[in-house]
């Protein structure tokens, strides 16, 4: 291995750390929220607060996050995100009231939603387009994979040891650590060729409509059923998004130049990141519902739990990265639809007296492995063939998907699985009955949702190499 080489493993060992530490953020508090509720006296309703403020702003903001990259330069940016992500942090850590925690989570997802994108499009720069960049795309999909289920896990540590504030507190040097480690490491890039003109007809309703969606998706959630609130909420997110392609296909110089889905690799690996979020985050608020409250686990059992998925979704990622480079998108991104889809149909088979070994271990194992094979084939075809001027968007668009995909899995299989339970209880069945029976019917309905991803990488990405850029004019980005 090259002196050069070794530094590009470097080089995405620093930006894997920011991300990492706010994919574990996404999902560690969610175990600490009882703890939070009591401490700083939390309404029952406004708990959910600490979640959605967090969610509502990462998947509003991380397109434009991902622009600002191209834009405004792409270390330069990350740094700066790096930095709001750690301030908020430890703000968080020390609030000393409600409002404060919420203000605070506000200003993490901020951070969150620019690093994500701008340390994604670094990962591009630093690697050449091909079988290494395949193996970095590979450890960055395992990390989101990995660190989802690990902040479960950590969460419940922490919480039950040093208090829910060290959730919050243990970002803050790992932060200051990419922090000194960026300037050595990380080059820096942008498109000078590109005027810094900023669409901000597009960035206002592009950031309006996700935003707004993503918090229709978490009221959803909560509500249980749709509701007409839900449904005016989202006629508005649409009608948002109809606004946006209007202002982009006049603008002089467009947030998202409507060219770039011409590429049906980039269309394909959106759409396959997408079914990958909603089954993903769809499978574990199901999961967590069955094992906490069907099964009885405390927080720290679940997390050892879901730990068996998160070990099956390395060796997933090992396996795919290798294969897309000897086979193409297509077919790994189906093998990992089929396993996603497998996994769902097995997890259909929990009972109301079950045990983890006989109703959960096996459909964890499965969805491991589908989990690694559908991003890392999805998030690499999602940014094959990408002009490097544009690696920002482009990786913007990617994050966007999946955090869409993900609030729409919550949002959707919570609703049908609290439906199908009142629904029986109403009836007369036990609620823990009820409850499973609730559970199996938002598995089952995951399960159809893959086979929308398995459709679009037989029809989009069912090519061995990937097309032409396509994403811009050619024009030779210049270092800052």
């Amino acid at each position: 291995m090259t002196a050069s080489t070794d530094r590009h493993w470097l080089a995405l060992g620093v930006i894997a750390a920011a991300f990492f530490m706010s994919v574990l953020d996404s999902t560690s508090v969610f175990t600490a929220l009882p703890s939070i509720a009591d401490d700083l006296e939390f309404s029952p309703a406004g708990i959910q607060w600490v979640v959605t403020a967090y969610g509502v702003t990462v998947g509003g903001l991380m397109l434009f996050g991902g622009r600002l990259a191209d834009l405004l330069g792409r270390r330069r940016v990350f740094m700066a995100a790096v930095a709001v992500f750690a301030a908020a942090s430890l703000l968080c850590g020390l609030a000393w009231s409600a409002e404060v925690l919420i203000a605070a989570r506000t200003l993490q997802g901020v951070g969150a939603a620019v690093l994500t994108p701008a340390g994604l499009s670094l990962l591009m720069t630093v690697f050449p387009d091909g079988p290494e960049r395949h193996r970095a795309l590979g450890v960055w999909g395992g990390l989101g994979g990995v660190g989802a289920t690990a902040g479960l896990l950590l969460g419940g540590v922490l919480t039950d040891g040093l208090g829910w504030s060290w959730i919050f507190f243990v970002n803050v040097p790992v932060c200051v650590l990419v922090l000194v480690l960026s300037p050595a490491l990380l080059p820096e890039s942008r498109d000078r060729d590109v005027p810094r003109r900023f669409d901000l007809a597009g960035a206002v309703t592009v950031t309006a409509a996700l935003a707004l969606f993503v918090y229709t998706m978490f009221d959803a959630a909560e509500s249980g059923r749709p509701t007409a609130r839900s449904a005016v909420l989202l006629a508005a997110a649409l009608a948002l998004g109809a606004l946006f392609v209007a202002v982009e296909s006049r603008s002089r110089s467009p947030l998202v130049p409507l060219r770039i889905f011409r590429s049906r690799t980039l269309v394909g690996g959106n759409l396959v990141v997408l079914v990958a979020g909603l089954a993903v985050d769809g499978m574990l608020i199901l999961v967590t519902l069955y094992a906490q409250q069907v099964l009885g686990f405390s927080a720290l059992q679940f997390g050892l739990a879901v730990a068996v998925m998160t070990i099956a979704s390395v060796g997933g990622v090992a396996l795919s990265q290798h294969l897309v480079t000897r086979t193409g998108f297509g077919p790994v991104a189906l093998g990992g639809m089929i396993l996603l889809g497998a996994a769902l149909l097995l997890l259909t088979g929990v009972s109301a007296g079950g045990s983890f070994t006989g109703d959960l271990l096996a459909g964890l194992l499965v969805f491991g492995l589908g989990m690694g094979g559908a991003f890392v084939s999805s998030q690499i075809a999602a940014l094959a063939g990408v002009a490097e001027s544009e690696s920002g968007l482009a990786s913007g668009l990617e994050e966007t998907s999946f955090t869409i995909g993900s609030t729409l899995g919550v949002a959707t299989l919570t609703a049908v699985a609290v439906a199908r339970a009142d629904d029986l209880v109403a009836g007369g069945t036990e609620p823990l009955a009820a409850l499973t029976s609730g559970v199996q019917t938002g598995f089952l309905v995951a399960a159809g949702f893959t086979v929308l991803g398995a459709l679009a990488a037989i029809t989009l990405l069912w090519r061995r190499t990937p097309e032409p850029a396509t994403t811009e004019p050619q024009r030779a980005p210049s270092a800052a």
